[in-house]
């Protein structure tokens, strides 16, 4: 892999782990609810989760699911339940999850929830797409390439909107506040699932 074709795919996934979308809503609520500190397993858990998923995308399985209308039907549909329920979730949580004892997404509820998020099918299958180079070495070589420089980009970009929950924590210390940010965010992360319909 050439230093341009690195750089390339950097750029890419910056902007696609940057972007507002579902994984990048979970932070920020947890960011608001919990600060940056607790909701770093979450951050590494989006990362970790999204990587694996190019790797395997990247290494063949993208192929099968684009290829059979039955299992992308499914894929599908399971994302859109699992983001409806977690825009429920974070819509109604309480007001009060800022104290201590709140549980916070963790690594693996992080990890595990960019396998039906459809923008991660569609991000990682757009990758493997674009930058996998039929000259360019083993599958199993790029798939494990796209994936680490997507960790590297997706730390630092989804890094941001955990923060960006972190300093909205500072103003959101009244219940009330606290409450109606969680309806938005819940909204947003709804409003998100139309993208996936249409």
């Amino acid at each position: 892999m050439t230093p341009e074709h690195a750089l390339a795919i950097f750029a890419f996934s910056v902007s696609a782990a940057g972007t507002p979308e579902p994984s990048n809503a979970l932070l920020t609520a947890t960011g608001a609810n919990v600060g940056v500190v607790r909701g770093l397993p979450a951050l590494v858990g989006v990362a970790a989760g999204m990587a694996l998923l190019m790797f395997v995308v990247g290494f063949g399985l993208g192929a099968v699911i684009l290829e059979n209308a039955a299992v992308l039907t499914a894929v599908k549909w399971s994302g859109v339940a699992v983001l409806c329920w977690l825009a429920w979730k974070i819509a109604m949580s309480r007001g009060t999850s800022i104290a201590n004892n709140s549980r916070p997404a963790g690594f693996l509820g992080a990890a595990g929830f960019q396998w039906v998020n459809p923008k991660s099918w569609l991000v990682c299958t757009s990758a493997a797409a674009t930058f996998l180079n039929p000259s360019g070495g083993t599958a199993q070589l790029q798939a494990g390439m796209l994936a680490l420089i997507f960790v590297l980009a997706a730390l630092p970009s989804c890094f941001a909107w955990l923060a960006f929950g972190a300093v909205l924590q500072r103003v959101l210390h009244w219940e009330r506040a606290l409450r109606t940010f969680n309806i938005v965010m819940g909204v947003l992360l709804a409003a998100s699932v139309v993208l996936f319909l249409t």
